[in-house]
């Protein structure tokens, strides 16, 4: 297994739409592998392939307190959606920054595993959030993009500010 690295906005690779697994070979077992060690190494509660710079429809996630439910969704689709919830959500690709989503509360999802078998899943609360934000960026989109404009402004500057701190201590 392999730590990937993660995107960070407002990298423009994350925009990139993600493409469908078609093949479900080693390749794509290993990828899910360097995927969950990659999201419980940062430490987060879903990583999508898109933020691993990876464009496929592919994302793992784990919201168990003692990293116990692992779940890999491959080609997700929601298929019903319940009620209205908003909550702070956070995202390894936008680093110290949580801010108020609003999200399904209740999704029924279907999906493949890592070896092609399709299935369906329903979730409700931080279980729906987290699958909704993963499946948000394989479509190129951002939990950022729900903030106002004003928002996303001082957000992409206060980033690139760090970024740019980060760049010149490390010389």
């Amino acid at each position: 297994m392999a730590l990937l690295t993660i995107l960070e906005y407002p990298n423009p690779r994350l925009r990139i739409k993600a493409e469908p697994v078609t093949a479900f070979d080693e390749g794509i077992e290993q990828l899910v592998a360097d995927m969950f060690e990659t999201m419980y190494a940062a430490p987060g509660i879903g990583l999508a392939a898109t933020q691993v710079d990876v464009h496929k429809r592919i994302l793992v996630l784990d919201v168990s307190e003692d990293q116990s439910l692992p779940m890999c969704l491959i080609n997700p689709e929601i298929i019903e959606t319940e009620g209205k919830e908003t909550s702070d959500e956070g995202c390894l690709s936008v680093p110290g920054i949580y801010e108020g989503v609003e999200r399904a509360h209740f999704i029924r999802v279907k999906a493949q595993d890592e070896k092609g078998e399709s299935f369906e899943l329903e979730a409700e609360g931080l279980l729906a959030v987290c699958i909704q934000h993963e499946m948000d960026h394989l479509v190129g989109k951002l939990f950022v993009d729900y903030l106002s404009e004003l928002k996303r402004q001082r957000l992409k500057k206060k980033i690139t500010k760090a970024q740019k701190l980060a760049a010149t201590s490390a010389m």
